[in-house]
């Protein structure tokens, strides 16, 4: 009888793809999914590595390979430091489509958020937000935002991933009938215990319900398609937001822009992304921010903190100048 471990092995071997052709030399597989297997490659002619995506087999009416290639086609127009970029696409002798992108390193932000302090975790939200802006001024919505799908290298760059479900504001860009399937990334090993995706497939009058609970924007959970815009992003970085605050004691303006770019109603969010980011600068800045309306005393506190330095040299300027025409007056 054939082991687990061994079928596992059989079944990855007799799914290797086929190369010939192309410069790439496989050295292992590093994620795998419904639509595709990631492989870390070897680019024979640039001479480094780079993580090569294949669909997984040849299949029956090419849906597969027409997400894979719009996928690939998304993230080529996305050329963004925040954005892993996408070098090259290609068919194999099987018939089977590829695309090769940069191999990144680092940890998931989910990881890296446990043992970096507050600011840093908001410089780095700052820097997803960055991501997202752009995106959205490309016509590109990511729908399945979350910790897990950002990375975070190790000079402090911080990279979107996982377009596999993005929506295109272009008229008829999007198939939204078929949910693709979760999609690995390109980034680490295949771990023992990944955390699940969760990802729904729950067909509504409206349409098809794509993305992780908990990162889903309500009219998102509702399937409801043709309100999807860029406001469910901001949905999704709200709910980013308060994962990264978790564990800390947030202050009452952090937590009012946390709401309000996770409102119930689109209408009720920031506009966009730009906006989500401004008042979060605001705040790192120590400036009043718009989703809250601070009292007197809190803007008078914030003040404080803000120009604490200065204040405490006038202070002391002030209680030596005391100390000395008291001194003089004796």
């Amino acid at each position: 009888m054939i082991s687990d471990a061994a079928l596992r092995h059989l079944q990855e071997v007799a799914d290797l793809p086929d190369l010939a052709g192309t410069p790439y030399e496989i050295r292992e597989t590093i994620g795998r999914g419904g639509m595709g297997t990631v492989y870390l490659a070897w680019d024979q002619d640039l001479e480094r590595e780079v993580a090569l995506k294949v669909v997984s087999l040849p299949e029956e009416g090419g849906s597969v390979t027409e997400r894979m290639l719009r996928e690939a086609r998304i993230l080529a127009r996305l050329e963004h430091p925040g954005i892993v970029p996408v070098h090259d696409v290609g068919t194999l002798p099987d018939g089977r489509v590829f695309y090769a992108m940069k191999r990144v390193r680092g940890s998931r932000l989910d990881e890296v958020a446990r043992t970096a302090p507050v600011p840093e975790r908001l410089r780095m939200f700052q820097r997803i937000c960055e991501a997202v802006a752009f995106a959205h001024a490309h016509g590109v919505i990511h729908r399945d935002l979350k910790p897990e799908n950002v990375m975070v290298g190790p000079f402090g760059e911080v990279l979107v991933m996982d377009w596999g479900v993005a929506k295109t504001l272009a008229a008829g860009a999007d198939a939204e009938s078929t949910p693709p399937a979760r999609e690995p990334s390109p980034l680490t090993p295949l771990p023992a215990s990944r955390p699940s995706f969760r990802e729904r497939g729950t067909s509504t009058e409206a349409g098809t319900v794509l993305g992780t609970p908990g990162y889903m924007a309500p009219e998102q959970e509702r399937g409801e398609v043709g309100r999807i815009d860029e406001r469910t992003d901001v949905w999704a970085l709200g709910a980013i937001l308060g994962f990264l605050l978790e564990g800390s004691e947030v202050p009452r303006p952090l937590e009012a822009i946390r709401r309000r770019a996770m409102a119930a109603e689109p209408e009720a969010r920031y506009p966009d992304v730009e906006a989500l980011a401004a008042d979060l600068s605001r705040y790192l800045a120590g400036l009043p921010v718009g989703a809250y309306r601070e009292s007197f005393l809190e803007g008078v506190g914030r003040f404080v903190r803000k120009h604490r330095t200065p204040i405490l040299l006038v202070l002391a300027y002030l209680v030596m100048r005391a100390l000395l025409l008291l001194w003089l007056g004796r």
